[in-house]
C-alpha cells in the first residue's frame, strides 16, 4: 500500500533525489565507496565560526577511533554533545554531518565531539557502543582540556546514531561512570524487531529506510537475524526492561518512517519510568526527511530539537 499521498507536498522533491538500495553484502562496499567519495567531493563550509580538530582515541580494547570536535568561536566553558552519526549500523561517517554541526555548536553554544565508530558487520554488537562509550568517557575525563563542564553532557544521534545515543545512555546509567543530562534522539533506530512481525504499520518505511533495509542492518550489527530471543538492550535499546533514571528525552519522528512505532511506544516506557520525555510526530514526513532543508515540516523539526536541547545544557536561560 503506497504512502506517497501522505508525503508532505514540500518532501516530495526532495524524495526523488534520495538514494534507495537494496543492501547485501556485495552492494553495501559500493554504497560506502560512493558516500566517501561525496564527502571527499563537497567544499570546506564557509562564514561559521567554529573550530574544528581531528583527534584520535585508544580504547579500552586496544584500537583506537577518530573524533571530530567542533568548538564554538570565543572562551569560557561550554557544555559538550557526544554525537553518533546515521547510516543503519553499516555505513556512514562522522563528517557526514559536518555542516549541521558546525551549526549547531554555534545555536547550542556548546562543543560537539562526532564519533567516527567502527561500522558492522565487520564490527558486530557491541563494538560500535564500545567505540562511542570510550569516546564519551575521554570527553568527561578530558573536560577541562575541552573546554567543557563534565556536568553537562548530552549525547545525540540520527537514526542508528540515535540508537547508539539511546544505548550509551542506558550504558552510562548502568555503568555509573559518566552522568549524562540529556539524550536527543532523531528518528532513533532502537528495535530490531520492527519489519519482522505479521503485522506491519500500511504507511511507514515505504521511502529512504525501508523493512528489508532494516533487517540487513540489524542482521549485521547482531551477527543474526534481528527478532529473535535474547538481544541485548544495549544493542536494541527498545528491549530494555528498565528505563528509570534515563536523563531527559527528545525524539522526533516522522509520521511515515518505518521507526515511527517504536520511537511512539520508547517515549510512552520512559514517560511511565519517570523520564521527562519530549515526543514530537512529524506529518507527512519520511526517514531523514531533513534532507529537504527549505521545507517547513523541516524547519519545525529542527527548530523544536534545538529548544529541547538548548533547555536542557542551559537551563539558565528563560
Amino acid at each position: 500500500m503506497s504512502s506517497k499521498h501522505l508525503v508532505d507536498p514540500e518532501l516530495l522533491a526532495a524524495l526523488e533525489t534520495l538514494p534507495s538500495f537494496t543492501f547485501s553484502s556485495e552492494v553495501l562496499p559500493l554504497v560506502r565507496q560512493g558516500l566517501d567519495d561525496m564527502l571527499a567531493a563537497l567544499p570546506a563550509p564557509e562564514g561559521l565560526q567554529v573550530d574544528v580538530t581531528e583527534r584520535r582515541i585508544a580504547t579500552p580494547q586496544g584500537h583506537d577511533i577518530g573524533v571530530l570536535i567542533y568548538t564554538p568561536s570565543g572562551t569560557g566553558v561550554r557544555p559538550a554533545v557526544l554525537h553518533m552519526h546515521g547510516g543503519g549500523y553499516i555505513l556512514g561517517r562522522a563528517r557526514m554531518n559536518d555542516i549541521s554541526n558546525r551549526m549547531l555548536a554555534i545555536d547550542a553554544q556548546c562543543v560537539i565531539i562526532s564519533v567516527d565508530y567502527r561500522l558492522a558487520p565487520e564490527t558486530p554488537h557491541p563494538g560500535s557502543l564500545e567505540d562511542c562509550y570510550a569516546a564519551l568517557k575521554w570527553v568527561h575525563d578530558n573536560a577541562e582540556a575541552l573546554g567543557v563542564d563534565r556536568r553537562r553532557i548530552a549525547v545525540s544521534g540520527e537514526s542508528a546514531g540515535g540508537g547508539l545515543a539511546a544505548a550509551l545512555a542506558l550504558l552510562a546509567r548502568d555503568r555509573g561512570e559518566v552522568p549524562l543530562i540529556f539524550q536527543r534522539l532523531i528518528y532513533p533506530m532502537i528495535d530490531d524487531r520492527t519489519g519482522t512481525g505479521a503485522h506491519p504499520h500500511p504507511y511507514t518505511g515505504e521511502f529512504v529506510w525501508t523493512a528489508a533495509s532494516n533487517r540487513f542492518g540489524w542482521s549485521s550489527l547482531l551477527g543474526r537475524a534481528p527478532g529473535g530471543e535474547g538481544v541485548s538492550a544495549y544493542a536494541a535499546t527498545a528491549r530494555a526492561e528498565n528505563l528509570a533514571g534515563l536523563p531527559a528525552a527528545y525524539i522526533g519522528v516522522g509520521a511515515l518512517d518505518l521507526f515511527l512505532e517504536e520511537s511512539i511506544e520508547y517515549a510512552r516506557r520512559l514517560t511511565r519510568a519517570g523520564v521527562p520525555t519530549e515526543l514530537h510526530v512529524y506529518p507527512g514526513a519520511y526517514h531523514a526527511f531533513d534532507a529537504a532543508p527549505e521545507a517547513r515540516v523541516t524547519q519545525a523539526a529542527q527548530r523544536d530539537a534545538l529548544h529541547a536541547l538548548l533547555r536542557a545544557l542551559h537551563p539558565e536561560i528563560d
